[in-house]
């Protein structure tokens, strides 16, 4: 076994899984033995891309289901959405294969004569680094597992089986483990950003750090605060409340060090135009200043269809549109810039519509990364506005009565009663459903929504953001206020909106909430703070658990001055008659029988 390289598939898989720049695009397409893969720098570093393209969890551009399952999106593509509550496995990651093949890959690389020292070094770094994310994915889902070092197991005929099977660690002890990686890989990388960000770096590393030790730090703090905490006896699930210090203060020197650095920023290239900044921050590739660490794709080869399936209908250019849509639950965490509360003004205090000479002044004045991250009514796509009318309204006997169709009907005048990109309360396939697009990570470029080419669109792992976030929350649970105050108006004053003068829990709740939307921290953050079972309650109309969508009218009244105005309904959502519904139980990812069954000495989490 040992003579013949254990990724017979992996060489195969190297482009099909590979990410993005030239380096991840190396394509070995046979079988090899091990002096062949570690007697060639370039086979090696084929090897290493493969890995790169199997870290791909959690929520992302490839998987545009994967928005509608929280309090972000809504699906629009039939239905209806019967979606209740959350799996006991949702974004579970167990992946001994991978970590397997990356010990044997480092045995290789530590053996191999074929390398210069430095590359060498590099190179193993790397392959720690997308071995400790594996870890960190395992860990934030399930807890403590089993840590297995360098150890690779070869099996052989009669040997005593127990001898590989290792029990669960304790969840302080694989945070501990993944933070002590990330600090001795991060000196054997790159200093110099990647091409693209494909590739790890130093800051990386450091990011995974502060990452890692900040949910270890929440977790030690609030699920110790829970009137029931969640915990194994022995430590697989939960961490000790003293432990939450060390952990803050790890998390906040790291975050540190990488705003310090000076090699990424938070992007401020269109002062003028904060929401296109914001857009081009985290979706722009060239000249980007921000993106420390993506998930990268390339055209041709390498791309997603994350564009072409959710474009509006008015501006595909293939047949596919609009499977999923924002909904306004996100859109009304935006605050205004005048006004901390993101509501958005549908009527007055007297229950009144009020009335808005066109349908995107209602936007007017928000946060933003509101106008970086979603496509709302007459919002701007590719220079062209996006159209979304639901119907007309007219009085009857003083009441304003509703007037629907389907999508894309005019009247015998040629005047729109509901736009071709809706939004509507049918089962219509592809036609919005909530009255918003996405506009982060839809790409810009020509072709980039056609079945033949679609987008190479990246999709961010870590940003310098992130960083002053860390250093924001970190700051305020060690009880540096005024610290927490200079990081969070960091982020804030980019996106335009009034600096803080004191933070609270809920303000670092909102704004990770809106700088990091689509960006595979919401679950998280929620789960870490022990707060997802209280958002999302279950309760039918509950304004976070409850999904909602936002209807704009044109007022057809001729004579009347509000004549060709627009007003706007709020209502659940159609296609999702289900509030979601978080139980304790799903704090912590199912632990299969099957995997007892080979490793007895593995025990289950909580609630199973």
């Amino acid at each position: 076994m040992k003579k013949h390289y254990i990724l017979t598939a992996v060489a195969a898989l190297a482009l099909s899984f590979g990410s993005c720049s030239d380096f991840l695009e190396r394509d070995p397409d046979q079988i090899l033995t091990e002096d062949q893969v570690f007697g060639d720098a370039n086979m090696i570093k084929s090897v290493l891309a493969n890995y790169y393209g199997r870290v791909r969890w959690g929520q992302n551009t490839e998987d545009s289901y994967s928005y509608i399952l929280l309090d972000e999106a809504c699906r629009s593509d039939g239905g209806p959405d019967n979606t209740q509550t959350f799996s006991d496995t949702q974004w579970r990651v167990y992946d001994y294969g991978l970590i397997r093949n990356i010990n044997q890959f480092l045995a290789g690389v530590r053996a191999a004569k074929v390398l210069d020292k430095d590359v060498q070094l590099s190179i193993e770094g790397e392959a720690r680094f997308l071995r400790a994310w594996t870890y960190f994915n395992m860990c934030r889902g399930m807890g403590g597992m089993p840590i297995v070092g360098d150890e690779v197991f070869e099996y052989k005929a009669g040997m005593d089986i127990t001898a590989m099977q290792y029990p669960r660690s304790t969840e302080a002890e694989l945070y501990d483990y993944i933070i002590k990686e990330c600090t001795e890989i991060a000196p054997l990388l790159p200093e110099a950003p990647s091409i693209n960000g494909a590739r790890a770096t130093k800051w990386a590393a450091l990011m995974l750090k502060a990452r890692a030790a900040l949910y270890a730090g929440s977790i030690a703090n609030y699920n110790n605060k829970m009137v029931n905490p969640i915990k194994t006896a022995g430590g697989e699930v939960g961490i000790p409340a003293d432990k939450a210090k060390g952990y803050y203060e790890t998390a906040l020197s790291t975050a540190k060090e990488v705003i310090a650095s000076g090699k990424y920023q938070l992007q401020n290239t269109k002062p003028n135009d904060k929401g296109k900044n914001f857009y081009e921050a985290v979706c722009v590739k060239e000249n980007n200043k921000e993106v420390i660490w993506a998930r990268d794709y390339k055209y041709p080869g390498q791309t997603v269809e994350f564009t072409k399936l959710n474009i509006p209908a008015t501006h595909a250019e293939d047949i596919d549109r609009c499977m999923y849509s924002p909904i306004l639950n996100l859109v009304e965490a935006f605050e205004y810039v005048d006004n901390r509360e993101g509501g958005i003004k549908t009527k007055d205090a007297q229950g009144n519509y009020i009335f808005y000479n066109k349908p995107e002044d209602a936007f007017a004045n928000k946060d933003a990364r509101l106008y970086g991250s979603i496509i709302y009514p007459g919002a701007p796509f590719r220079g062209m506005p996006v159209p979304l009318q639901a119907g007309r309204k007219s009085l009857e006997n003083g009441v304003w009565v509703s007037e629907t169709a389907k999508g894309g009907t005019t009247d015998a005048q040629g005047n729109v009663i509901t736009s071709f990109n809706g939004p509507t309360t049918t089962n219509e396939q592809f036609i919005n459903k909530s009255g918003f697009f996405f506009r982060k990570f839809l790409d810009e470029t020509p072709m980039s929504s056609t079945r033949g080419r679609n987008s190479d669109m990246w999709f961010p792992r870590f940003r310098f953001a992130e960083a002053v976030m860390i250093a924001a929350e970190a700051s305020f649970e060690l009880n540096k206020q005024a610290d927490a105050v200079t990081y969070i108006n960091m982020v804030r004053e980019r996106a335009g909106i009034q600096p803080l003068t004191v933070v609270t829990f809920d303000d670092i709740v909102q704004e990770n909430r809106v700088e990091f939307a689509f960006e595979d921290h919401r679950y998280w953050d929620l789960k870490r703070w022990r707060i997802a079972d209280k958002v999302w309650n279950g309760i039918p109309n509950d304004p976070n658990a409850q999904q909602y969508a936002l209807f704009p009218y044109v007022i057809n009244e001729p004579g009347n001055p509000n004549n060709g105005k627009w007003v706007f309904d709020k209502q659940p959502v159609h296609m999702a008659p289900y509030p979601r519904y978080f139980q304790p139980k799903h704090y912590y990812n199912f632990i299969d029988q099957g995997w007892i069954n080979n490793n007895p000495k593995l025990v289950k989490n909580p609630y199973q």
